[in-house]
């Protein structure tokens, strides 16, 4: 598998007026985002020190030297920053457990075995996961009755779009 990166994170407002930031996690486990340096998405790294709660000091990594940010208007131009870690740092799963970006590149199968795409993207826009079908873009909510099956190692998950997916796909 490749060592793709995981959005791990989003630098949110400042908060105070020292360089301290809000960060939203994304997991389980935010203290793993102290433990390794982060890039967003122009390839700025970035090191976490937590102060509190979901209040970090954040500190731009360059080479192997760090420099804290302690103003409020260089922290400001952070907000909405993504924060990534390679997959490769993330701890193992279970058997039967998986992250959802494991599910990116999947055959998507229909439940005769039928080749409907592959895993595009899984989407959460706070209502609950959907997988997105390339292509074309296709969504399935990812539950239990519209994903039944889920095999990582074997490189496919089996979908049963719900009606509504299917009667939109067929132009009804």
């Amino acid at each position: 598998m490749e060592d793709r990166l995981i959005l791990m994170g989003v630098i949110g407002k400042p908060h105070g007026v020292h360089g301290q930031v809000r960060v939203h996690c994304y997991g389980e486990e935010p203290e793993l985002l102290a433990e390794h340096v982060l890039a967003d998405a122009k390839g700025r790294r970035f090191a976490l020190e937590w102060a509190h709660d979901n209040v970090a000091w954040i500190s731009e990594v360059s080479n192997s030297t760090k420099r804290r940010i302690t103003d409020r208007d260089e922290a400001a131009r952070l907000t909405n920053a993504e924060l990534f870690l390679p997959r490769s740092v993330l701890p193992e799963v279970e058997e039967e457990e998986f992250y959802l970006a494991d599910l990116i590149g999947l055959d998507a199968l229909d439940e005769s075995g039928k080749i409907l795409g592959k895993v595009g993207n899984v989407l959460d826009y706070g209502a609950g996961a959907s997988l997105e079908l390339s292509p074309g873009g296709r969504l399935i909510p990812f539950t239990k009755a519209c994903v039944p099956q889920v095999k990582i190692a074997e490189g496919y998950v089996v979908v049963n779009p719900p009606l509504e997916v299917d009667a939109k796909e067929a132009g009804e």
